[in-house]
Protein backbone atom coordinates (compact mmCIF):
# COMPACT_ATOMS: atom_id res chain seq x y z
CA UNK A 1 0.00 0.00 0.00
CA UNK A 2 1.33 3.82 -0.97
CA UNK A 3 2.20 6.00 1.52
CA UNK A 4 -0.64 8.31 0.02
CA UNK A 5 -3.12 5.17 0.49
CA UNK A 6 -1.95 5.05 3.92
CA UNK A 7 -2.69 8.39 4.68
CA UNK A 8 -5.76 8.90 3.58
CA UNK A 9 -7.50 5.43 5.04
CA UNK A 10 -7.77 6.58 8.87
CA UNK A 11 -8.91 10.10 7.92
CA UNK A 12 -11.66 11.13 10.12
CA UNK A 13 -14.59 13.25 8.63
CA UNK A 14 -13.76 16.79 8.48
CA UNK A 15 -15.96 18.50 11.36
CA UNK A 16 -18.40 21.56 10.85
CA UNK A 17 -16.56 24.77 10.78
CA UNK A 18 -17.83 28.38 11.43
CA UNK A 19 -18.12 30.03 8.01
CA UNK A 20 -14.78 32.04 8.35
CA UNK A 21 -13.45 32.88 4.93
CA UNK A 22 -9.45 34.03 4.41
CA UNK A 23 -7.83 35.63 1.88
CA UNK A 24 -8.53 37.47 -1.14
CA UNK A 25 -11.12 36.66 -3.52
CA UNK A 26 -10.02 35.19 -7.04
CA UNK A 27 -12.08 34.86 -9.95
CA UNK A 28 -9.55 32.25 -11.87
CA UNK A 29 -11.00 28.76 -10.44
CA UNK A 30 -13.78 28.68 -12.88
CA UNK A 31 -15.54 25.36 -13.72
CA UNK A 32 -15.66 23.78 -16.93
CA UNK A 33 -19.22 25.51 -17.53
CA UNK A 34 -17.48 29.07 -17.22
CA UNK A 35 -14.82 27.92 -19.73
CA UNK A 36 -18.20 26.72 -22.13
CA UNK A 37 -20.13 30.03 -21.81
CA UNK A 38 -17.13 32.28 -22.14
CA UNK A 39 -16.51 30.56 -26.04
CA UNK A 40 -19.92 31.11 -26.36
CA UNK A 41 -19.76 34.74 -25.46
CA UNK A 42 -16.69 35.36 -27.65
CA UNK A 43 -18.28 33.15 -30.78
CA UNK A 44 -21.70 35.10 -30.76
CA UNK A 45 -19.81 38.23 -30.70
CA UNK A 46 -17.75 37.31 -33.88
CA UNK A 47 -21.14 36.18 -35.28
CA UNK A 48 -22.92 39.36 -34.65
CA UNK A 49 -24.91 38.29 -32.20
CA UNK A 50 -24.24 40.65 -29.36
CA UNK A 51 -26.74 40.71 -26.73
CA UNK A 52 -26.61 36.70 -27.07
CA UNK A 53 -22.65 37.25 -26.32
CA UNK A 54 -23.48 39.72 -23.62
CA UNK A 55 -25.94 36.74 -22.04
CA UNK A 56 -22.76 34.54 -22.16
CA UNK A 57 -20.70 36.42 -19.96
CA UNK A 58 -23.02 37.45 -17.76
CA UNK A 59 -23.17 33.78 -17.04
CA UNK A 60 -19.07 33.60 -16.95
CA UNK A 61 -18.81 36.20 -14.26
CA UNK A 62 -21.71 34.83 -11.87
CA UNK A 63 -20.14 32.68 -9.07
CA UNK A 64 -23.08 30.54 -7.68
CA UNK A 65 -20.95 30.99 -3.96
CA UNK A 66 -20.80 34.56 -4.29
CA UNK A 67 -23.79 35.66 -5.83
CA UNK A 68 -22.35 38.28 -7.22
CA UNK A 69 -24.61 39.28 -10.61
CA UNK A 70 -28.09 39.87 -11.01
CA UNK A 71 -29.99 40.42 -14.20
CA UNK A 72 -33.00 41.05 -16.17
CA UNK A 73 -33.82 40.42 -19.95
CA UNK A 74 -36.13 42.23 -21.67
CA UNK A 75 -35.49 40.76 -24.68
CA UNK A 76 -33.89 44.04 -26.58
CA UNK A 77 -31.89 45.32 -23.83
CA UNK A 78 -30.65 43.52 -20.51
CA UNK A 79 -30.27 45.79 -16.99
CA UNK A 80 -27.77 44.28 -14.64
CA UNK A 81 -26.07 44.56 -11.68
CA UNK A 82 -22.90 42.84 -10.12
CA UNK A 83 -21.06 43.55 -6.46
CA UNK A 84 -17.60 44.22 -5.90
CA UNK A 85 -16.77 44.87 -2.40
CA UNK A 86 -18.80 47.44 -0.17
CA UNK A 87 -19.88 49.03 -4.26
CA UNK A 88 -22.42 48.10 -6.81
CA UNK A 89 -22.02 48.14 -10.17
CA UNK A 90 -25.24 48.79 -12.31
CA UNK A 91 -26.09 49.06 -15.95
CA UNK A 92 -27.47 48.15 -19.05
CA UNK A 93 -26.57 46.39 -22.81
CA UNK A 94 -28.98 46.84 -26.13
CA UNK A 95 -28.64 46.83 -29.23
CA UNK A 96 -26.67 50.07 -29.61
CA UNK A 97 -25.02 50.33 -26.10
CA UNK A 98 -23.20 49.00 -22.76
CA UNK A 99 -23.12 51.63 -20.10
CA UNK A 100 -22.54 50.76 -16.20
CA UNK A 101 -21.54 53.16 -12.96
CA UNK A 102 -20.67 52.69 -9.55
CA UNK A 103 -21.80 55.55 -7.00
CA UNK A 104 -18.81 56.27 -5.13
CA UNK A 105 -19.97 59.12 -2.64
CA UNK A 106 -22.48 62.05 -2.14
CA UNK A 107 -20.62 65.48 -2.33
CA UNK A 108 -22.58 67.73 0.26
CA UNK A 109 -19.92 70.49 -0.60
CA UNK A 110 -17.53 70.33 -3.77
CA UNK A 111 -14.29 70.30 -2.43
CA UNK A 112 -11.74 71.63 -5.08
CA UNK A 113 -9.12 68.89 -3.17
CA UNK A 114 -11.27 65.65 -3.68
CA UNK A 115 -12.30 66.77 -7.04
CA UNK A 116 -8.94 67.32 -8.36
CA UNK A 117 -8.08 63.64 -6.68
CA UNK A 118 -10.64 62.66 -8.98
CA UNK A 119 -9.70 64.09 -12.12
CA UNK A 120 -5.59 62.59 -11.40
CA UNK A 121 -6.76 59.03 -11.15
CA UNK A 122 -8.90 59.57 -14.47
CA UNK A 123 -5.31 59.67 -16.30
CA UNK A 124 -4.58 55.94 -14.71
CA UNK A 125 -7.78 54.52 -16.05
CA UNK A 126 -7.72 53.02 -19.18
CA UNK A 127 -11.60 52.04 -19.69
CA UNK A 128 -13.29 54.22 -17.09
CA UNK A 129 -13.52 57.89 -16.05
CA UNK A 130 -15.31 59.58 -12.43
CA UNK A 131 -17.62 61.84 -13.35
CA UNK A 132 -20.23 63.85 -11.32
CA UNK A 133 -24.20 63.01 -11.57
CA UNK A 134 -26.95 66.11 -11.56
CA UNK A 135 -27.17 64.92 -7.75
CA UNK A 136 -23.68 65.86 -7.08
CA UNK A 137 -22.96 62.08 -6.39
CA UNK A 138 -19.51 60.97 -7.25
CA UNK A 139 -19.82 58.49 -9.86
CA UNK A 140 -17.00 55.82 -11.83
CA UNK A 141 -18.60 55.02 -15.18
CA UNK A 142 -17.68 53.24 -18.58
CA UNK A 143 -19.57 53.02 -22.41
CA UNK A 144 -18.96 51.65 -25.33
CA UNK A 145 -20.99 50.87 -28.60
CA UNK A 146 -21.48 47.29 -28.90
CA UNK A 147 -20.22 46.45 -31.64
CA UNK A 148 -16.75 47.17 -30.02
CA UNK A 149 -17.71 45.80 -26.71
CA UNK A 150 -16.10 42.22 -26.98
CA UNK A 151 -15.99 39.85 -23.95
CA UNK A 152 -12.14 40.73 -23.55
CA UNK A 153 -12.88 44.45 -23.34
CA UNK A 154 -16.11 44.37 -21.32
CA UNK A 155 -13.66 41.88 -18.45
CA UNK A 156 -10.98 44.30 -18.24
CA UNK A 157 -13.60 47.27 -18.42
CA UNK A 158 -15.76 46.20 -15.54
CA UNK A 159 -13.36 44.84 -13.44
CA UNK A 160 -11.45 48.08 -13.46
CA UNK A 161 -14.48 50.28 -12.67
CA UNK A 162 -15.71 47.51 -9.98
CA UNK A 163 -12.20 47.41 -8.26
CA UNK A 164 -11.29 50.84 -8.68
CA UNK A 165 -14.71 51.73 -6.89
CA UNK A 166 -14.36 49.59 -4.23
CA UNK A 167 -11.08 50.68 -3.17
CA UNK A 168 -11.62 54.66 -3.17
CA UNK A 169 -15.73 54.56 -1.48
CA UNK A 170 -13.51 54.07 2.26
CA UNK A 171 -10.62 56.08 1.30
CA UNK A 172 -12.38 59.45 -0.09
CA UNK A 173 -14.67 59.01 2.74
CA UNK A 174 -12.20 58.68 5.43
CA UNK A 175 -10.30 61.33 4.60
CA UNK A 176 -12.77 64.28 3.40
CA UNK A 177 -15.53 65.39 5.68
CA UNK A 178 -17.88 67.04 2.70
CA UNK A 179 -18.65 63.51 1.33
CA UNK A 180 -21.10 60.76 2.92
CA UNK A 181 -21.75 57.29 2.45
CA UNK A 182 -24.64 56.06 -0.15
CA UNK A 183 -26.26 52.64 -1.11
CA UNK A 184 -23.88 50.27 -0.97
CA UNK A 185 -23.74 46.34 -2.41
CA UNK A 186 -24.80 43.01 0.32
CA UNK A 187 -22.97 43.62 3.45
CA UNK A 188 -22.83 41.03 6.33
CA UNK A 189 -21.93 41.72 9.76
CA UNK A 190 -19.21 39.17 11.42
CA UNK A 191 -20.00 38.39 14.74
CA UNK A 192 -19.01 40.08 17.92
CA UNK A 193 -16.46 37.43 18.86
CA UNK A 194 -15.06 37.31 15.22
CA UNK A 195 -14.56 40.84 15.07
CA UNK A 196 -12.68 40.95 18.90
CA UNK A 197 -10.72 37.86 17.66
CA UNK A 198 -9.48 39.26 14.91
CA UNK A 199 -9.14 42.94 16.36
CA UNK A 200 -7.22 41.44 19.16
CA UNK A 201 -4.83 39.79 16.55
CA UNK A 202 -3.89 42.38 14.59
CA UNK A 203 -3.15 44.56 17.85
CA UNK A 204 -1.27 41.66 19.08
CA UNK A 205 0.83 41.04 16.34
CA UNK A 206 2.23 44.22 15.54
CA UNK A 207 2.70 45.26 19.13
CA UNK A 208 4.88 41.90 18.76
CA UNK A 209 6.84 43.05 15.98
CA UNK A 210 7.52 46.55 17.28
CA UNK A 211 8.78 44.73 20.53
CA UNK A 212 11.28 42.90 18.51
CA UNK A 213 11.89 46.12 16.59
CA UNK A 214 12.63 47.93 20.01
CA UNK A 215 14.60 45.55 21.77
CA UNK A 216 17.80 45.84 19.92
CA UNK A 217 18.15 41.96 19.95
CA UNK A 218 19.48 42.34 16.01
CA UNK A 219 21.48 44.96 14.68
CA UNK A 220 18.73 47.11 12.46
CA UNK A 221 21.60 48.08 9.87
CA UNK A 222 23.43 44.69 9.60
CA UNK A 223 20.65 42.72 9.23
CA UNK A 224 17.69 45.28 7.56
CA UNK A 225 16.59 42.02 5.44
CA UNK A 226 16.20 40.02 8.27
CA UNK A 227 13.62 42.83 9.77
CA UNK A 228 12.05 43.11 6.37
CA UNK A 229 11.02 39.86 6.44
CA UNK A 230 9.57 40.34 9.97
CA UNK A 231 7.54 42.82 8.76
CA UNK A 232 6.63 42.11 5.39
CA UNK A 233 5.46 38.31 6.43
CA UNK A 234 3.34 40.46 9.69
CA UNK A 235 1.80 42.48 6.75
CA UNK A 236 0.60 39.90 4.32
CA UNK A 237 -1.09 36.95 7.85
CA UNK A 238 -2.61 40.22 9.06
CA UNK A 239 -4.36 41.05 5.31
CA UNK A 240 -5.24 37.02 4.79
CA UNK A 241 -6.44 36.36 8.06
CA UNK A 242 -8.27 39.31 8.67
CA UNK A 243 -9.71 40.17 5.53
CA UNK A 244 -10.14 43.95 6.74
CA UNK A 245 -11.84 46.45 4.51
CA UNK A 246 -11.48 50.35 3.87
CA UNK A 247 -8.25 52.41 5.79
CA UNK A 248 -6.91 49.17 7.18
CA UNK A 249 -6.61 47.24 3.45
CA UNK A 250 -5.08 50.03 1.69
CA UNK A 251 -2.91 50.64 4.42
CA UNK A 252 -1.28 47.13 4.13
CA UNK A 253 -1.06 47.25 0.77
CA UNK A 254 0.63 50.77 0.65
CA UNK A 255 3.20 49.30 2.81
CA UNK A 256 3.54 46.20 0.41
CA UNK A 257 4.05 49.46 -2.48
CA UNK A 258 6.60 51.08 -0.29
CA UNK A 259 9.23 47.98 0.83
CA UNK A 260 8.94 47.08 -3.03
CA UNK A 261 8.89 50.68 -4.54
CA UNK A 262 12.81 50.80 -7.04
CA UNK A 263 13.28 54.49 -5.05
CA UNK A 264 16.84 53.72 -4.06
CA UNK A 265 16.19 54.06 -0.72
CA UNK A 266 17.73 51.18 1.98
CA UNK A 267 16.59 48.61 3.08
CA UNK A 268 16.81 49.88 6.63
CA UNK A 269 15.31 52.90 5.38
CA UNK A 270 12.49 51.16 4.19
CA UNK A 271 11.62 49.01 7.45
CA UNK A 272 11.31 52.82 9.67
CA UNK A 273 8.79 53.56 6.85
CA UNK A 274 7.03 49.90 7.69
CA UNK A 275 7.36 51.01 11.35
CA UNK A 276 5.93 53.98 11.41
CA UNK A 277 2.91 53.24 9.12
CA UNK A 278 2.49 50.23 11.67
CA UNK A 279 2.72 52.36 14.86
CA UNK A 280 0.21 54.67 13.06
CA UNK A 281 -2.06 51.83 12.31
CA UNK A 282 -2.43 50.33 16.32
CA UNK A 283 -3.18 53.59 17.26
CA UNK A 284 -6.66 53.61 15.31
CA UNK A 285 -9.43 53.52 17.62
CA UNK A 286 -10.93 50.11 18.20
CA UNK A 287 -14.37 50.94 16.48
CA UNK A 288 -12.46 52.18 13.28
CA UNK A 289 -11.30 48.87 13.14
CA UNK A 290 -14.42 47.36 13.85
CA UNK A 291 -16.17 49.32 10.99
CA UNK A 292 -13.53 47.63 8.47
CA UNK A 293 -14.46 43.55 9.55
CA UNK A 294 -17.77 42.65 7.36
CA UNK A 295 -18.24 40.17 4.45
CA UNK A 296 -18.81 40.97 1.07
CA UNK A 297 -19.05 39.64 -2.26
CA UNK A 298 -16.64 40.19 -5.30
CA UNK A 299 -17.03 38.97 -9.03
CA UNK A 300 -13.44 40.32 -10.06
CA UNK A 301 -9.74 39.18 -8.45
CA UNK A 302 -7.08 41.57 -7.81
CA UNK A 303 -4.29 38.86 -7.44
CA UNK A 304 -2.47 37.49 -10.96
CA UNK A 305 -2.45 34.06 -12.02
CA UNK A 306 0.45 32.15 -11.80
CA UNK A 307 1.70 28.79 -12.64
CA UNK A 308 3.40 26.44 -10.37
CA UNK A 309 6.79 26.43 -12.13
CA UNK A 310 7.06 30.34 -10.77
CA UNK A 311 6.03 29.66 -7.48
CA UNK A 312 8.48 26.63 -7.02
CA UNK A 313 11.49 29.42 -8.33
CA UNK A 314 9.94 31.98 -5.89
CA UNK A 315 10.27 29.36 -2.81
CA UNK A 316 13.84 28.10 -4.22
CA UNK A 317 15.53 31.86 -4.37
CA UNK A 318 13.70 32.95 -1.26
CA UNK A 319 13.72 29.86 1.46
CA UNK A 320 17.47 29.50 2.25
CA UNK A 321 17.97 33.20 3.52
CA UNK A 322 16.29 31.55 6.79
CA UNK A 323 19.38 28.94 7.34
CA UNK A 324 21.57 32.01 9.04
CA UNK A 325 19.18 33.17 11.10
CA UNK A 326 18.35 30.14 12.30
CA UNK A 327 21.95 29.08 12.40
CA UNK A 328 22.85 31.56 14.54
CA UNK A 329 19.61 31.26 16.96
CA UNK A 330 17.56 34.09 15.79
CA UNK A 331 14.40 31.46 15.19
CA UNK A 332 11.69 34.34 15.27
CA UNK A 333 13.55 35.57 11.98
CA UNK A 334 13.93 32.21 10.52
CA UNK A 335 10.72 31.38 11.04
CA UNK A 336 9.88 34.69 8.99
CA UNK A 337 11.31 34.17 5.95
CA UNK A 338 8.88 31.37 5.01
CA UNK A 339 5.67 33.34 6.40
CA UNK A 340 7.03 35.88 4.10
CA UNK A 341 7.19 33.70 1.13
CA UNK A 342 3.41 32.23 2.30
CA UNK A 343 1.83 35.74 2.49
CA UNK A 344 3.50 37.31 -0.71
CA UNK A 345 2.11 34.59 -2.46
CA UNK A 346 -1.11 34.66 -0.69
CA UNK A 347 -1.32 38.48 -1.03
CA UNK A 348 0.00 38.76 -4.80
CA UNK A 349 -1.06 35.50 -6.38
CA UNK A 350 -4.19 33.34 -8.07
CA UNK A 351 -2.39 29.97 -7.27
CA UNK A 352 -2.81 27.10 -8.38
CA UNK A 353 -6.00 25.51 -6.19
CA UNK A 354 -3.65 22.51 -4.39
CA UNK A 355 -0.99 25.31 -3.62
CA UNK A 356 -3.77 27.54 -1.96
CA UNK A 357 -4.91 25.42 -0.31
CA UNK A 358 -1.19 23.79 1.50
CA UNK A 359 -0.36 27.19 2.18
CA UNK A 360 -3.72 27.81 4.00
CA UNK A 361 -2.75 25.09 5.69
CA UNK A 362 0.84 26.47 6.57
CA UNK A 363 -0.94 29.37 7.65
CA UNK A 364 -3.48 27.42 9.87
CA UNK A 365 -0.68 25.38 11.46
CA UNK A 366 1.76 28.49 11.93
CA UNK A 367 -1.08 30.30 13.43
CA UNK A 368 -3.02 27.54 15.24
CA UNK A 369 -4.01 30.13 18.24
CA UNK A 370 -5.46 32.55 15.97
CA UNK A 371 -7.82 29.90 14.56
CA UNK A 372 -8.90 28.40 17.73
CA UNK A 373 -9.83 31.39 19.04
CA UNK A 374 -12.10 31.59 15.68
CA UNK A 375 -13.64 28.34 16.76
CA UNK A 376 -12.16 26.19 14.34
CA UNK A 377 -10.10 23.36 15.51
CA UNK A 378 -6.89 22.98 15.06
CA UNK A 379 -5.26 19.47 15.88
CA UNK A 380 -2.38 20.00 14.24
CA UNK A 381 -0.06 20.92 17.55
CA UNK A 382 -0.58 20.11 20.76
CA UNK A 383 0.99 21.30 23.93
CA UNK A 384 2.81 23.85 20.82
CA UNK A 385 4.37 20.47 19.74
CA UNK A 386 3.65 19.78 15.93
CA UNK A 387 1.68 16.60 15.61
CA UNK A 388 2.94 15.01 12.03
CA UNK A 389 0.49 12.08 11.54
CA UNK A 390 -2.40 14.89 11.83
CA UNK A 391 -0.27 16.71 9.67
CA UNK A 392 0.23 14.57 6.73
CA UNK A 393 -3.67 13.47 7.63
CA UNK A 394 -3.98 16.91 6.24
CA UNK A 395 -2.18 16.85 2.79
CA UNK A 396 -3.89 14.01 2.48
CA UNK A 397 -7.42 15.91 2.55
CA UNK A 398 -6.23 18.50 0.16
CA UNK A 399 -4.16 15.27 -2.20
CA UNK A 400 -7.99 13.73 -2.23
CA UNK A 401 -9.84 17.22 -2.64
CA UNK A 402 -8.16 18.06 -5.52
CA UNK A 403 -7.40 14.53 -6.98
CA UNK A 404 -9.86 14.71 -10.09
CA UNK A 405 -8.35 18.25 -11.61
CA UNK A 406 -4.48 16.79 -10.71
CA UNK A 407 -4.08 12.79 -10.68
CA UNK A 408 -0.97 12.88 -10.58
CA UNK A 409 -0.12 15.03 -7.72
CA UNK A 410 1.59 13.31 -5.01
CA UNK A 411 3.47 16.01 -2.39
CA UNK A 412 6.54 14.18 -1.11
CA UNK A 413 4.62 13.64 3.14
CA UNK A 414 7.74 11.97 3.77
CA UNK A 415 10.49 14.54 3.57
CA UNK A 416 8.99 16.93 6.45
CA UNK A 417 10.91 16.99 9.33
CA UNK A 418 9.05 17.94 12.64
CA UNK A 419 12.10 19.02 15.45
CA UNK A 420 10.78 22.75 15.64
CA UNK A 421 8.22 25.32 13.87
CA UNK A 422 11.41 26.49 11.53
CA UNK A 423 12.44 23.32 10.81
CA UNK A 424 9.09 22.15 9.69
CA UNK A 425 8.50 25.10 7.60
CA UNK A 426 11.69 24.81 5.62
CA UNK A 427 10.80 21.04 4.82
CA UNK A 428 6.91 21.78 4.10
CA UNK A 429 7.84 24.95 1.48
CA UNK A 430 10.56 22.46 0.05
CA UNK A 431 7.80 20.00 -0.85
CA UNK A 432 5.41 22.56 -2.60
CA UNK A 433 8.35 23.81 -4.60
CA UNK A 434 9.42 19.94 -5.51
CA UNK A 435 5.88 18.79 -6.26
CA UNK A 436 4.49 17.94 -10.13
CA UNK A 437 1.81 17.73 -11.88
CA UNK A 438 0.47 21.22 -10.53
CA UNK A 439 -0.82 23.36 -13.74
CA UNK A 440 -3.02 26.49 -14.27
Amino acid sequence: MSLLARLLKPVPPTPELPDTRFGRYSDSYKSPMHHRVWDMAVEAFEAGQYLNSFRAFLEYLRDEQEDNVQWKDEGTSISFELYQGSRKVVGIANTRHVKAEAVIAKANRLHVAFMRRLVEHNFNLSYCRYALDSTDHIVLMFDTFTLDGSPYKLYHALKELATHADKQDDLLLEEYEDLQPVTTAPLWSLSDKERQVKYAYILREIQAALKVWESNCIDKDQYAGGIGYLLLQLIYKLDYLTQPQGYTMEALERMHRLYFSEDNKSATHKNLMLIKELRQLAARPAEQFYKELYRTSATFGITTPVNHTMIADFIKSELPNMDWYYEHGYQEIALAVPGFIVGYCLFNYALPRPVRNLMHLYMHIIEADFFEQLGIPSPWRQARVLQPRVVRQAIARIVAANQKEYPGLNPAVGSLQFKDLPTFARTFLSMIAEMEAIKM
